[in-house]
């Protein structure tokens, strides 16, 4: 870009200078970067809120996981008052924004930033962030933007209205357990059922009709007789099997609809809880995505602007300091190194995507032969933005070039030998494997316990089983899974066995209860 390009404007064309700012001139900025977006780049947003908010308020939208609106339980103080002392000591600092998947879409930014931070999040979260919310595939198909905000202030109220009729005490039981089981109540093979604010009272009532006809028959019309046939006892567990949907690897969902001991307001808790996790979900499967997406928005704004003269040098020299630091990549052999940046590797793809529909060499010819050189790079981002996940998009859009600029390479860990094995680097030869191995690393079905309910024992004493299978032949961590099954037991009323199980052989390795 060229310095004197923003000196042939005249100044009061700026949009502002200095680190000083206002709400008029923050309504400036957002209308200049409105229409870069969407006229230029053609971006598809929700309508957007902003809210400026101070540290603690910001510290206060970190404990309650990012949601403008939440139930009372003690973790999320907890979490306040531990990320408030950190901050206080300068061991962590801030994030400059929180934007919700809502519509309208909700960002908070701090008061305490420049006008330049102030742009640069405007650009990245109210435009960046809010564009992937509004067109990925998983938040289309698992999160409704336009109910969720209306369901908040539902659940805080359904939560506050149990604390005052069954205490404080008996609520947080409930609670704590169902937090314990957050991760494994999500549904990750069904599409979930859409609500709006006008269907949680028809729902409600659905749900006390389905419990009154099935729930009491399922646990209280006991056979009179148990089986002596082995025939007839296959017929009945796969006839229970069949009711109770299993196996079943939502717990919360199966807990909240079949558990003998709960009552409707506690079943009611463990669907918030669930609700509110799903909602999360398509997050966990995109944050590479997600922030590779704003980072390039803000980034193309940001350029923008300047070149068209209404930012300041200093303004942009500001920004490119704090987008070089955000998108920094420690070695690894770094003390700061924690794996491997989501906002570095996420930005470089997508650069490295408009690189390749733009200026290719032979090399993406034959790698990405449907997109090198179209000169489609905005448009061939959006398909991708719109239409896959992280694990996806690692494995179609990786390119060797970045794997070299990256200098990727992949350890094998083998627990049966002594040391790491390199199996792979960053050349022809390791090219596809290092990029497997990457894009397994996103992805959600290897990250998170494959935990399933596989039987109940109905007709005995009603002990539930479940099954742990295992990833690389690692168990369950004896001590924390002890403490998890104690909420699970509390919830189901009875015996839980948790088995893990050789997904090879399917042989029991180890057994908890």
């Amino acid at each position: 870009m060229s310095a004197s390009k923003s000196k042939k404007n005249p100044k009061n064309a700026l949009l502002f200078e200095g680190a000083e700012w206002d709400y008029k001139i923050v309504n400036s900025v957002f209308q200049a970067i409105e229409k870069i977006a969407v006229e230029e780049m053609k971006l598809n947003v929700y309508p957007t809120q902003i809210e400026v908010i101070t540290s603690e308020q910001m510290l206060d939208a970190y404990s309650s996981v990012g949601m403008p609106l939440m139930y009372n339980h003690w973790s999320f103080g907890k979490s306040f008052l531990h990320d408030e002392a950190n901050y206080r000591r300068g061991f962590s600092g801030l994030a400059y924004e929180i934007v919700i998947n809502s519509s309208p879409c909700i960002c908070y930014i701090m008061e305490e930033n420049s006008m330049t931070m102030q742009s640069l999040v405007l650009a990245h979260a109210a435009f960046g962030h809010n564009h992937f919310f509004k067109n990925n595939h998983l938040f289309k198909q698992w999160t409704d933007a336009h109910a969720i905000l209306d369901y908040l202030q539902f659940a805080k109220n359904y939560i506050a209205k149990c604390e005052e009729r069954y205490g404080q005490k008996e609520v947080e039981k409930i609670l704590d357990s169902a937090h314990a089981l957050r991760d494994q109540g999500v549904d990750k093979f069904t599409r979930r059922q859409k609500l709006d604010s006008a269907a949680l009272r028809e729902k409600e009532l659905e749900r006390e009709e389905y419990e009154r006809s099935q729930y009491s028959e399922l646990w209280r019309t006991l056979p009179e007789r148990k089986p002596t046939d082995i025939h007839e006892m296959d017929l009945l567990e796969k006839e229970l099997a069949q009711k109770l949907g299993l196996p079943e690897s939502n717990l919360l969902y199966f807990l909240e609809k079949h558990s003998p001991v709960l009552e409707k307001w506690q079943r009611e808790i463990l669907r918030i809880v669930r609700s509110i996790a799903q909602y999360s979900y398509p997050q966990r499967q995109t944050k590479l995505m997600n922030e590779g997406c704003a980072c390039f928005v803000h980034y193309h704004i940001m350029n923008r602007l300047y070149d068209t003269g209404q930012i300041t040098e200093g303004a942009m020299l500001e920004f490119i300091d704090f987008h070089t630091r955000v998108i920094a990549q420690p070695d690894f052999d770094s003390g700061h190194y924690s794996g491997i940046n989501p906002y570095a590797l996420g930005f470089a793809m997508m650069k490295d995507i408009e690189r390749i529909c733009e200026n290719p060499t032979d090399e993406d010819r034959e790698w990405f032969p449907d997109i090198a050189g179209n000169n489609r790079a905005i448009e061939t981002l959006k398909e991708a933005w719109e239409n896959f996940r992280d694990e996806s998009f690692i494995l179609q859009f990786l390119s060797p070039h970045l794997m070299r600029e990256f200098r990727l390479f992949n350890l094998n860990d083998d627990t049966s030998k002594p040391h790491y094995t390199v199996d792979a680097i960053h050349n022809s030869r390791g090219y596809r494997a290092i990029r497997s191995a990457l894009a397994a690393q996103h992805s959600v079905a290897n990250l998170d316990l494959d935990i399933q309910v596989t039987n109940v024992d109905i007709h005995g004493n009603r002990s539930m089983i479940l099954d742990h299978s295992m990833t690389n032949g690692m168990a369950l961590e004896e001590k924390q899974a002890e403490l998890v099954l104690a909420h699970i037991q509390r919830l189901w009323g009875y015996d839980v066995i948790l088995n893990s199980v050789d997904p090879q052989t399917d042989k029991i390795m180890k057994s908890y209860s």
